[in-house]
């Protein structure tokens, strides 16, 4: 009898529904009648009692139950897609950075230290990093091996000329030096070191963008639900044929708009398990280029590469020599006998073989410490922190339909709203999520899955599938094992942590303190 009363007791005025039809902006006041009545044509919220709504009340009803859900989705899914976005934008930046500042430490090599070679490789040098960067940012076509293959290719007719033989000299013997580059191996195993190690590196980098572009389309996805119509009819049977009763205060039973939620969003709960695959593939990616293969270590490391490929080549003059006349002979003879009178004679040939001077020594250029530490440090801080707040949402679809029912949840209430009436208690079965679930829920006849979040869980599928692929061992580690866990989890670089820097004087936080990913944003 409580119950009851409480359900008819605002059921002689309707000014509080109209207040709240005004507040939420549902439609015009004038819709809403002053006083409860009758109105047969009324498909959603009927009762046997007195009502302040009206078939046109009630459209509008349905379409401001679209709007609320859509907008509680966007709210739920805003900052996971911020973090996406955003944390892919600084690494976009850190890897030009890191690029720009390798390129730059590369060039330095040769003024310093290379100086006859400096004009003619710069354009070589900018090519090989132009190519990094668009590999890294999944463009098709680029491979990293063909590119650095392709700048020790034009890197070695100017050791051999103005280096080892400055004395030797010609376009023809230039292409036949580049064009037999790999066969006569001049810089041994350095140019191939160069090239597995960078492709190596860069590959988990092209991942962790594409990861981070796949992330971004699938929580998109949660905008493109298509609700149904027993969907509508359902919210608002929920959030608002209460109001028909003037009751504009009253909360749904937490099961009974679980149930609700969980029917209209049944196939974007269905995304939960590839969604997880994906977090454990973008975990495993982040710990790949911030520790395993070490991202800017290794493009910090190509000036290194680069110099002991030359000084390879120089000692190793006079086989280098040999080998070039036997491969070059016909070639540089043919084009230059008309033009130079005894260039391929014998004295040419064997003082040509005798040119070789072993190179001086050649201090190392060191970096810079502060910048080459603060890029190190920056990586690591950066990948860290995506986890440490992203792990947040591995449960993002799964827990969608508990979050936004936490919304409309009241705290300390006897009674609740169940659809029907004013409850202490709702006594419908309560359903999981998924569609195949919903065969049970009383409340939302779900009728299949939604063939557009369909093609969204088989792209998402498609990706970790593809990654797996390209590198077997993704998503085979304990999630987040290494990044540790609870609340007291702080994403600082300590000693048994994956961080590379070098020196006793590395960039450090204090124990307990969290360093801004924004940090990355200022190295350039």
């Amino acid at each position: 009898e409580f119950l009851a009363a409480v359900s008819e007791v605002r059921c002689h005025s309707c000014h509080e529904v109209k207040t709240a039809f005004q507040l939420r902006q549902i439609g015009p006041l004038k819709w809403v009648p002053e006083a409860p009545g009758t109105d047969a044509d009324l498909s959603v919220c009927k009762h046997a009692g007195p009502s302040c709504c009206t078939r046109r009340m009630e459209d509008s009803y349905r379409t401001a139950a679209v709007r609320d859900l859509g907008h509680g989705v966007r709210t739920y899914s805003f900052e996971l897609k911020y973090l996406l976005s955003e944390h892919a934008t600084v690494f976009k930046d850190t890897y030009e950075s890191l690029l720009s500042f390798s390129q730059g430490h590369v060039m330095s090599l040769f003024e310093s230290t290379y100086t006859p070679l400096a004009p003619s490789i710069a354009p070589h040098v900018s090519a090989l990093f132009s190519d990094l960067s668009i590999f890294i940012h999944d463009a098709a076509n680029v491979s990293v091996e063909t590119a650095v293959h392709r700048f020790y290719d034009h890197l070695f007719p100017l050791v051999y000329m103005r280096l080892i033989n400055p004395g030797a000299a010609g376009g023809d013997l230039a292409d036949c030096l580049r064009m037999t580059r790999q066969d006569v191996n001049p810089f041994g195993r350095h140019a191939d070191t160069a090239a597995h190690e960078l492709a190596d590196a860069l590959r988990a980098g092209r991942a962790l963008t594409r990861a981070f572009v796949a992330g971004n389309h699938a929580v998109n996805s949660t905008e493109a639900v298509m609700l149904s119509r027993e969907c509508s009819r359902a919210l608002v049977r929920m959030l608002y044929c209460p109001h028909c009763r003037g009751l504009t205060l009253i909360r749904p039973c937490t099961p009974y708009c679980l149930n609700v939620m969980r029917g209209c969003l049944a196939s974007l709960t269905e995304m939960d398990a590839p969604w997880r695959r994906y977090m454990a593939i973008l975990e495993d990616l982040t710990h790949t280029v911030s520790a395993e293969h070490s991202l800017e270590l290794n493009l910090l490391r190509v000036r290194g590469w680069v110099n002991d490929a030359i000084l390879h080549a120089q000692l190793h003059g006079p086989r280098l020599t040999a080998t070039v006349r036997d491969l070059c002979f016909s070639v540089v003879c043919l084009n230059h006998v008309s033009v130079h009178k005894g260039f391929c004679n014998h004295e040419f040939l064997l003082s040509l073989s005798f040119s070789f001077s072993l190179p001086p020594f050649l201090p190392h250029l060191s970096l810079s410490l502060s910048l080459s530490l603060s890029l190190s440090y920056c990586v690591c801080v950066c990948f860290r922190e995506v986890i440490m707040y992203i792990r947040h949402y591995i449960s993002f679809f799964n827990i969608l339909p508990e979050s936004l029912c936490e919304g409309e949840m009241g705290l300390d209430e006897f009674t609740c709203w169940s659809g029907d009436d004013v409850v202490e208690s709702y006594s419908g079965i309560v359903v999981g999520n998924g569609v195949h679930a919903q065969r049970q829920n009383p409340e939302v006849r779900v009728r299949g899955p939604d063939p557009i979040l369909t093609e969204v869980k088989e792209k998402l599928e498609h990706f970790n599938q593809e990654m797996q692929e390209v590198m077997p061992d993704l998503g085979s580690r304990d999630p987040w094992d290494e990044l540790g866990s609870g609340p007291d989890a702080s994403g600082d670089c300590d000693d048994e942590d994956s961080c590379h820097g070098s020196g006793e004087g590395g960039t450090r936080t204090s124990k307990g303190s969290r360093a801004s990913v924004w940090v990355c944003a200022c190295v350039t």
